[in-house]
C-alpha cells in the first residue's frame, strides 16, 4: 500500500511540470458571435422612382346667380424624381413628379345640363426637408409648384381644356428598407384657383363663368438612389 501512494505521489511531481507548461501555451482561438452592424441610410444622391395613389378634391363653378360644385376624384400613378443632400440629420432635397389621372366630378347644373371637371393629370416640383435621426426612417416636409391639366365641360354644351398652374405642400415618411432603396407615403394638398371658362349653357348663360380646383392626394411609392 505505501509503495502505491509513492508511486502515485512520483507521479504527480512528475507531471506538475508539464501541466503547468501547457498551462501557458496559447489557447484555441474561438470566434465572437457574429455582429451585423444596423443599415443607417446614407440619404445624399439622386434618385428615381414609382408612386401611385388616390386623388380627391373639389371644384366649384360659380357664375351671376348660381353656385355648383363637384368632387372629383378617383386614382393616379407616376414617376419621380430628386436629390437629396444630408448634412447631420438634416436632409435637404428637391424632388419632381409626374401623375396620370382619371379623377372626375359631375353636378347638376339645372335645367338639365351636367357639369364635370376632370383632371387628366398633375406635376409636381417640390422642395423637401427630413429629418434623418430615426435610423433608417425619414419624416420630412415638401412644399412648391403645382400644375395639372384640367378639363372642364357641359353636357349638352362645351368643353374646355387648360394647363393651370398652383400651388402644393404636403408631408410624408420614406423608410430606407435596403441598400440604395426606400419606400414612401405621402400626402399632399394641391390648389388651383379660379379658372375662367368658357361654357355658354343654358344654367351658365355667361362667358364669365369660373371653376376653382383644390384637391388632395396621398401616394405611395418605391425609389431607388444611385450611386453608395
Amino acid at each position: 500500500m505505501i509503495k502505491t501512494y509513492t508511486g502515485a505521489a512520483i507521479a504527480a511531481l512528475l507531471m506538475a511540470p508539464f501541466a503547468a507548461h501547457a498551462a501557458d501555451l496559447p489557447q484555441p482561438y474561438k470566434a465572437a458571435p457574429g455582429y451585423v452592424a444596423p443599415l443607417y441610410a446614407n440619404w445624399t444622391g439622386f434618385y428615381a422612382g414609382l408612386n401611385a395613389g388616390y386623388g380627391f378634391g373639389q371644384s366649384n363653378w360659380t357664375a351671376p346667380g348660381a353656385t355648383v360644385n363637384t368632387s372629383p376624384k378617383g386614382v393616379l400613378a407616376g414617376l419621380t424624381l430628386g436629390y437629396n443632400l444630408q448634412t447631420g440629420v438634416w436632409v435637404w432635397g428637391a424632388e419632381g413628379d409626374i401623375d396620370w389621372s382619371n379623377m372626375k366630378g359631375d353636378a347638376d347644373c339645372g335645367g338639365g345640363v351636367t357639369c364635370t371637371t376632370k383632371a387628366n393629370w398633375f406635376g409636381t416640383l417640390r422642395g423637401r426637408v427630413g429629418y434623418a435621426g430615426w435610423n433608417n426612417l425619414l419624416p420630412y416636409l415638401t412644399g412648391g409648384l403645382a400644375v395639372a391639366g384640367l378639363k372642364a365641360e357641359t353636357n349638352p354644351g362645351d368643353t374646355t381644356s387648360s394647363t393651370r398652374l398652383g400651388w402644393t405642400a404636403g408631408a410624408g415618411l420614406e423608410y430606407a428598407f435596403a441598400p440604395n432603396w426606400t419606400a414612401k407615403i405621402e400626402y399632399d394638398y394641391l390648389g388651383f384657383g379660379n379658372q375662367t371658362l368658357n361654357l355658354p349653357t343654358p344654367a351658365f348663360p355667361t362667358y364669365s363663368t369660373n371653376a376653382s380646383l383644390n384637391v388632395q392626394e396621398v401616394k405611395a411609392g418605391i425609389n431607388f438612389k444611385f450611386g453608395p
